[in-house]
């Protein structure tokens, strides 16, 4: 259901304050931290037909055109209904300080804080690399550390590299609809400052009929775009979903994938990586997911981006010292995770074998940017930690998550050998109901798997075999492996074994439209049928298992570093990467790059 924040604030007025409350939403909402000098949309949404006499907004007390320095449009009728807006495009406040915006339509008023700040005079970091685990929780990264680290006398003989950083917070992750993000306004509060709701990016959540007309807010591409800087973003999803298009997409809805891949356009992002490519291709190519005869890739190409569409054609690129932008697209769908791309070759491997990982898609992109010598921000998402969870695949997105760690020591590593300037920031966009809860050992006796489960002093320690140098068992199907287990699903078989044979496929529809365990897993011995715990009818019918609103874990190391600490919101997040680069103009001057905005 789309949020609709005044007929929402309508119902609690009429439900708790009766005649006093405010019939008004103003954009950005209340408690709203917005960065001195950047950009913003600023709207008041009226619930009946104004006339411009009635209308009156102030911004600590002075005509809030005076404030943002230009006039806004007054829309008597919004989208062709009896309701009026005012609309003020690409605002923006230079000056930090607390501002407290007031509405009336004269006969009802709304009142809203916000809060500008400002950034440090001088950069402490040239270049902020994030990275995103997408759904990365706490049973994932205890997981992948008992994989890649061995156990001696009930200590660890080594720490995963996102663990070794000194500073650490937890985050929580809820937006301004529910307690429960999904991966748009989880990143977006990333790559913004913002909070919004769900299935939004770069927007907060208005009553506009389009999904392309909510208030705008700037992303840290933009921003860091107008200093100089170079920008990019890779991960192992398509490149057009929710994560990496929070880079720069501005919509109410994160499936318009041919929109965000023009807003990528438009962005000017100097490298772009993932899979996904339908949505670039011209609607006449066999394959195309657009509606229009537009060929991105080649409009990429003509803009004098490097194209690749496998590592060969990556590495090339990366390794041509002339190439300062690149668009690689690897997949047709979502690259494949490590333990199909690296061991099993599941998923769509056959069908392309030459596809990069997550830690080989960095390195590139540390190449790429770093010929730029103002600095760089790259986001990296390992996105199919995720995907996995949903799926209930517990081997896979344990895998993903050490491919995660492993992205994230050679960027520590780079950064040592590059002058200790960059601050590099690991953390998850919201967390999955998963916990390692012991073992499945295949030695017990008997066919019946649930009993094979060990908790306790029985789980005793799993029979991998000893990691690869990139933290990696080269085998799974051990005979006394972990029991990763997930507290949000759906009806579905529990096999208590890896899925060797391609991605788990936890539950169907069936014919009356009803979420069902899929069959296919009926057979397996020892499997047992679960009933799921999430809706399995209508429209919220789960297929899968879902995010949940428990906070997510933050480390930190670099310059600017030192501002993770404690328990924070999401949002800060994006404050600290825009302090470390000083990205607010500085008081009485304001940049060339703004002037021209």
């Amino acid at each position: 259901m789309r949020f609709k924040p005044a007929s929402l604030t309508a119902a609690l007025c009429a439900a708790v304050f009766s005649a006093t409350c405010a019939a008004q939403t103003i954009f950005p909402l209340s408690h709203a931290d917005i960065l001195a000098g950047s950009h913003f949309d600023f709207k008041v949404e009226f619930n009946s037909v104004v006339e411009a006499a009635q209308v009156k907004v102030t911004i600590n007390g002075q005509d809030y055109s005076k404030a943002l320095g230009k006039s806004a449009e007054l829309i008597a009728r919004e989208d062709g209904k009896d309701v009026s807006s005012l609309l003020l495009r690409d605002a923006s406040i230079s000056k930090p300080g607390q501002y407290v915006v007031a509405a009336s339509d004269g006969k009802s008023n709304a009142t809203v804080t916000w809060t500008v700040y400002a950034t440090p005079a001088k950069r402490v970091a040239k270049n902020v690399i994030l990275f995103i685990g997408d759904g990365f929780s706490i049973g994932h990264r205890t997981a992948a550390r008992i994989l890649s680290r061995s156990i001696e006398g009930g200590k660890y003989t080594g720490k995963l590299a996102l663990d070794d950083m000194p500073y650490m917070a937890l985050l929580s992750t809820q937006g301004t609809d529910s307690i429960i993000t999904d991966s748009a306004n989880a990143a977006h509060a990333y790559t913004t400052g913002h909070k919004s709701c769900v299935n939004a990016l770069g927007v907060y959540c208005s009553r506009a009929s389009s999904t392309l007309d909510h208030p705008k807010v700037e992303t840290i591409t933009s921003l860091a775009k107008r200093r100089g800087m170079a920008v990019g973003t890779v991960t192992n999803s398509e490149i057009e979903d929710a994560t990496p298009a929070a880079m720069v997409a501005h919509t109410r809805r994160r499936s318009d994938y041919n929109d965000i891949v023009k807003m990528f356009y438009d962005s000017k992002i100097d490298v772009i990586m993932g899979g996904g490519s339908p949505n670039f291709l011209p609607k006449s190519t066999p394959g195309s997911k657009r509606a229009d005869d537009i060929d991105y890739i080649d409009r990429f190409k003509q803009a004098d981006y490097k194209i690749a569409i496998t590592k060969t054609e990556m590495l090339a690129a990366a390794n041509d010292v002339k190439t300062t932008k690149l668009l690689g697209l690897y997949n047709t769908g979502n690259v494949d995770g490590a333990l199909d791309l690296k061991f099993l070759k599941q998923g769509s491997v056959a069908k392309f074998p030459d596809q990069p990982d997550v830690p080989e898609e960095m390195a590139t992109a540390l190449k790429v940017l770093s010929r730029n010598k103002n600095g760089f921000v790259l986001m990296v998402e390992s996105a199919r930690i995720d995907k996995y969870s949903h799926s209930l695949d517990p081997e896979r997105s344990i895998y993903d998550t050490i491919m995660l760690d492993s992205a994230v020591k050679q960027a520590k590593d780079w950064a040592k050998a590059n002058g200790n300037n960059t601050l590099i920031l690991v953390t998850a966009d919201h967390s999955h109901a998963v916990s390692v809860v012991g073992t499945v050992n295949d030695d017990e006796p008997g066919v019946d798997m649930r009993n094979k489960v060990g908790t306790y002093a029985e789980a005793g320690f799993p029979n991998y075999p000893a990691p690869d140098a990139e933290g990696y068992p080269n085998k799974v199907d051990v005979s006394h492996r972990l029991r990763l287990a997930f507290g949000a699903y759906p009806d579905h078989y529990d096999t208590f074994r890896p899925f060797m044979d391609g991605e788990f496929v936890p539950t169907i529809r069936n014919a009356d439209g009803v979420m069902v365990a899929n069959e296919k897993y009926k057979s397996v011995p020892g499997a047992v049928w679960r009933e799921g715990n999430l809706p399995n009818k209508g429209a919220r019918g789960a297929n899968s298992g879902v995010h949940t609103g428990d906070d997510v874990i933050l480390t930190a190391i670099g310059p600017g570093a030192e501002k993770v600490h404690g328990q924070m919101e999401n949002t800060e997040v994006f404050r600290v990467i825009a302090e470390a680069l000083a990205l607010a103009p500085q008081q009485g001057r304001v940049a060339k790059a703004d002037k021209k905005q």
